[in-house]
């Protein structure tokens, strides 16, 4: 349910959300309220309890591929150096009015610029947040735009032809197109990061990457070496210069860390507590007794999947408390679907898996709800397209809340009887009418060839387990037959190479990785199915979609987001998925603020307080 690394996309932007959730009281609730009320005691040390054998390891808020998790970027970085923008609402799939370091941005009627400008934010070496200090941020992405994480081919910083400084808090972007607002404020902007001058220098001495892109590089192996060095995070007078509302008081690799409040942070939402500590656990399973038994060792912690005994029957409300009395469980969803690959250019299943027919009976015995119910203990919703259905909000059509392929094993069938297959259910399938016409299996489809498959999975989740299984099992009832094979996190992630037919590296059929994919703005599809894109492994290229993509990008607005998502929907570039919420989270009665959680995946422990 917890997952570490994540694809750097952005989203949101104007969406609402409608959440279901219910109050309690100060009391010890059942699990599925949320505690009110209390007398705020302001101070105490709330603890956050880590993944199992994780700890953040990068304190730079520019992050290369080795360096990009949730856990560093989210729920680490984030608290001490703020972004321009900050990606989640609470619960809301929006931009965040108060967490980011400048107000809205100002869009030119063409949209072919936008005007950023900066809130009266300080650095706590008492420095102003200036645009000098995002002009440091874009230049070292220019400069090192092959070694930051949230690259790809023509957005930032490819995307910005001239940048103009008209004021120490007044700068604009002109851009090589018009583009989206609502894109490019949630998918670009929400990249940049200020950096603070007492950054800006190598080895030698103080430099000016901040106005010469040519003393980047310099810069760069500097910072990056100070970050390397974990052991120094606490007692570095470099990373000690913070804008965010928390600085690093203790860090040890082990994930022994503890933050306390920057006192001279600007923002308008001031910590409460007087520490924040992170707990590191070598299992979920230690992390779990240490719940059972109640106290204050943890105060923010997570329920392993394995763990949950009772069901729930709505994803965004808590079932039974499994744990000691003195916790609160709050399902954490986040801006996520789930899928699973084809590889359409596989030799021998890829013109098999480019039969939109084909697509459409697989996808009608992918039984969701079943696997909501059964393995996901009702912690789960159904992916029905390219937009995620949970939270709520009008980025999704009504169209795009139904799933347009429900569980049905007589219209699998029929699909295939229709186009040229002889359905068996002691076996597999075969095509019996080979050929291109009506009523034939499709161009690359030799005669007696069988809907036989190799699935490769990652193994080790007792959901995932179960979930493949079941498919196994309902797959067959059409005569598809599916050979299952699990491997590791790196080998399944591995083998998902985009490839040509010809090559060696082409082997894979199906691939799943387990976590599907998790939006951090607006969920265009530019990174997973356009055609060519660095998301896009498995060789779907369709001209309709490009298009329906370049739209979602350039025009904006929700109309055309929904014209992309409903097509995608029903083309099944992918297997669509059931999603499971990231995590059942259980949280001290005594503690208010934690949430609702943040659909962007990051902590906010400056909303935190303890009540008496």
């Amino acid at each position: 349910m917890r997952t570490q690394k994540f694809r750097v996309l952005t989203l949101a932007a104007t969406a609402s959300l409608v959440l279901a959730a219910c109050s309690g009281n100060a009391g010890a609730p059942t699990g599925s309220s949320v505690p009110t009320g209390g007398t705020p005691a302001p101070g105490g040390t709330a603890v956050f309890a880590l993944p199992a054998s994780s700890a953040p390891d990068w304190i730079w808020p520019f992050a290369d591929p080795v360096h990009s998790s949730n856990l560093n970027l989210l729920q680490f970085q984030q608290l001490m150096y703020r972004p321009l923008y900050v990606f989640g609402d609470g619960q809301s799939p929006a931009v965040s009015d108060k967490k980011g370091l400048a107000n809205a941005p100002q869009y030119a009627p063409d949209g072919k610029s936008v005007t950023i400008t900066l809130k009266p934010y300080k650095w706590s070496d008492g420095s102003a947040v200036t645009t000098t200090d995002v002009m440091f941020w874009l230049n070292m992405i220019k400069a090192k735009k092959a070694q930051w994480s949230q690259y790809s081919r023509g957005s930032l910083p490819d995307n910005v032809t001239s940048v103009k400084v008209d004021s120490p808090t007044t700068m604009t972007l002109t851009l090589d197109h018009q583009y989206s607002p609502e894109w490019f404020t949630a998918t670009q902007l929400t990249l940049i990061t200020p950096m603070p001058r007492a950054w800006d220098r190598t080895a030698s001495g103080p430099s000016d990457c901040a106005h010469d892109v040519a003393k980047c590089p310099a810069v760069y192996d500097y910072l990056y070496g100070q970050a390397k060095d974990v052991d120094s995070y606490a007692k570095s007078r470099l990373w000690s210069v913070v804008n965010g509302p928390w600085k690093l008081s203790e860090f040890n690799a082990d994930g022994h860390i503890a933050m306390v409040p920057n006192t001279a942070y600007s923002g308008p939402d001031k910590p409460k507590l007087a520490k924040l500590q992170y707990a590191p656990f070598t299992t979920d399973g230690a992390e779990y007794n240490v719940l059972r038994a109640g106290g204050n060792a943890v105060h923010v912690g997570y329920i392993p999947a394995q763990n949950i005994t009772s069901p729930t029957k709505d994803p965004t409300v808590a079932g039974p408390n499994p744990v000691a009395a003195n916790y609160y469980m709050v399902p954490w969803i986040q801006y996520r679907i789930n899928f699973f690959e084809w590889n359409f250019n596989n030799p021998v299943a890829g013109p098999i898996f480019r039969q939109l027919y084909f697509r459409q009976a697989f996808q009608h015995l992918v039984n969701q709800q079943a696997i909501i119910d059964g393995p996901m203990k009702g912690y789960g919703y159904p992916t029905t397209g390219p937009v995620p259905a949970l939270p709520k909000s009008d980025l999704m059509s009504d169209k795009g809340k139904q799933n347009p392929y429900p569980f049905s094993v007589e219209k699998a069938t029929a699909l295939l009887e229709q186009n040229g297959w002889t359905v068996k259910t002691d076996g597999a399938s075969f095509c019996a009418r080979p050929g291109t016409g009506p009523g034939q299996c499709g161009e690359g489809i030799q005669a007696g060839q069988k809907l036989e498959f190799n699935l490769n999975y990652i193994s080790g989740s007792s959901v995932l387990d179960q979930a493949m299984a079941a498919l196994k099992s309902d797959e067959s009832k059409a005569g598809i037959v599916l050979n299952l094979s699990g491997g590791t996190h790196s080998a399944v992630l591995g083998a998902l190479v985009p490839c040509k037919p010809a090559d060696s590296a082409c082997s894979w059929q199906m691939l799943n990785w387990g976590s599907g994919y998790g939006f951090l703005g607006y969920p265009t599809g530019e990174h997973l199915f356009l055609s060519g894109a660095g998301g896009n492994k498995n060789g779907y290229s369709d001209k309709i979609t490009d298009t329906n993509i370049e739209k979602t990008i350039r025009e904006g607005g929700v109309s055309v987001l929904h014209t992309y998502a409903d097509y995608v929907a029903e083309q099944l570039p992918v297997v669509w998925q059931p999603n499971q919420v990231s995590q059942l989270t259980a949280v001290a009665n005594n503690l208010r603020g934690v949430a609702p959680q943040s659909v962007g995946g990051g902590i906010y422990p400056e909303d935190w307080y303890f009540v008496s």
